[in-house]
């Protein structure tokens, strides 16, 4: 029957619109067992900010020079850099709750053995344990929130963030607090948190089950990622960023020379910009200029905030240097959501994710591991505590130049707030 000019089609039915749950709602439906494995992640991304606040402490307590003292973020992200080759296979060949609860136990005797350590020597030596056991229930961790918790895949990977920015927020605050009464106090709280953790997930965690029939995962397998051109750069460019990111989380605290509790302020107010930007602003940014463009626009924020740093030094100006490293969270986080957008969107799709994920951060953390190791010898070199800052910004200029050779058109056909949440999580 043909519709007349007097008569009215009925509208088609619309079908429900869909609509993510908010992030409390995810909060409230998830399972203990997801909830056991954020709160294990909340306290190991503690660990990387705890050390900061107390730096100075341990230099005049162990009576440790600047070279010394960056070692303790160089070789941690050293180890998690390796590390990250063998996650994929010690998670397939051992299983997810294995390979968490051993990262777990590893994390609880180095930060338990730090707080008795006698010199500075001693102390490198533990954190590359910490750093080996960090990798292992980090990124084990991320795939098993995923697969366990209830919802959408987007709103697990809210959660995995929120863990994310509140350890990160936490763990220099948690290092201050403590560190005003002894450098070992944070370690030795942090072992603490770390072994309740630790039983939560050995105690409540399901059993692995046995291997499935999925074709195995190889150690070699992220290197063979990097095969591809636009993951290769890609790569690349985010370790000259992330080389940058390293002179404030190792440098920034010598050169501010501050006490536990204000060192300890100051990044907390990092983290916490770090964690909203990831969350609030990298998405919209990525809509507005694509995730290329997110990612080169925040680039260049970032050595201008470095820029800023190195001006702090040199007017003799600390609060200034301050203001630099809270500040850099923002940009900071905008680039741990994206950045690894424009990673994972090469390739022709024959490679799973995970494992482009894993050679894009093994490149990545060996940019930060130089990066940290080179800080203190760039400040005796050139016999300025700016310099690290300065070459941050050519760090900066670098990745930028070299982002912008990446193909991006395969990034801007996905969906750009799912994709930037997901990354966002692989990132880390």
């Amino acid at each position: 029957m043909t519709v007349t000019e007097n008569q009215v089609a009925p509208a088609p039915a619309s079908a429900p619109e869909h609509r993510e749950p908010s992030l409390m709602e995810t909060f409230r439906e998830q399972p203990r067992t997801v909830w056991v494995t954020a709160f294990a992640a909340v306290i190991a991304f503690m660990g990387i900010g705890l050390v900061d606040p107390i730096l100075n402490s341990i230099a005049a307590a162990l009576n440790a020079p600047p070279e010394k003292l960056t070692l303790l973020f160089g070789v941690y992200v050293g180890v998690q850099c390796v590390a990250m080759l063998l996650t994929g296979w010690a998670a397939y060949r051992y299983g997810p709750k294995r390979t968490l609860t051993v990262g777990l136990v590893l994390i609880v005797i180095a930060a338990a053995v730090s707080a008795f350590a006698g010199n500075i020597d001693q102390l490198i030596a533990l954190r590359v344990i910490w750093g080996l056991g960090n990798a292992l229930f980090i990124a084990t961790a991320l795939a098993f929130i995923v697969s366990a918790a209830k919802g959408s895949q987007h709103g697990a990977i809210m959660l995995y963030e929120a863990a994310l920015g509140v350890g990160l927020a936490v763990g220099p605050l948690l290092g201050a607090v403590l560190g005003e009464w002894s450098w070992r106090a944070p370690f030795g709280g942090t072992a603490l948190l770390m072994l309740l953790g630790a039983i939560l997930c050995a105690v409540m965690l399901p059993a692995d089950g046995p291997r499935t029939t999925r074709t195995p995962v190889r150690i070699v397998d992220p290197l063979k990622a990097l095969r591809d051109r636009t993951l290769l750069i890609t790569s690349i460019g985010s370790a000259f960023y992330t080389g940058a990111l390293f002179t404030v989380i190792a440098w920034a605290p010598i050169a501010m020379g501050l006490r536990p509790i204000y060192a300890g302020l100051v990044f907390f107010g990092w983290g916490l910009l770090t964690a909203l930007a990831g969350v609030f602003i990298a998405p919209r940014l990525a809509e507005r200029v694509g995730q290329k463009g997110g990612v080169i626009t925040a680039i260049t924020a970032y050595a201008l905030v470095m820029a800023l740093a190195a001006v702090g030094v040199l007017v003799g100006q600390v609060w200034l240097i301050g203001l630099a490293v809270i500040l850099s969270g923002l940009p900071s986080g905008i680039l741990n959501t994206l950045f690894t957008g424009v990673a994972m969107s090469s390739g022709d799709g024959s490679t799973p994710r995970s494992v482009s994920s894993a050679g894009y951060s093994f490149l990545r953390w060996m940019g930060a591991a130089v990066s940290a190791v080179l800080v203190a010898h760039l400040a005796d070199w050139f016999g300025s505590i700016a310099a690290p800052f300065w070459f941050a910004v050519a760090y900066c200029v670098v990745a930028v130049i070299v982002v912008s050779f990446v193909r991006g058109r395969a990034a801007e056909k996905r969906d750009v707030d799912e994709q930037a949440a997901l990354v966002g999580a692989e990132e880390y």
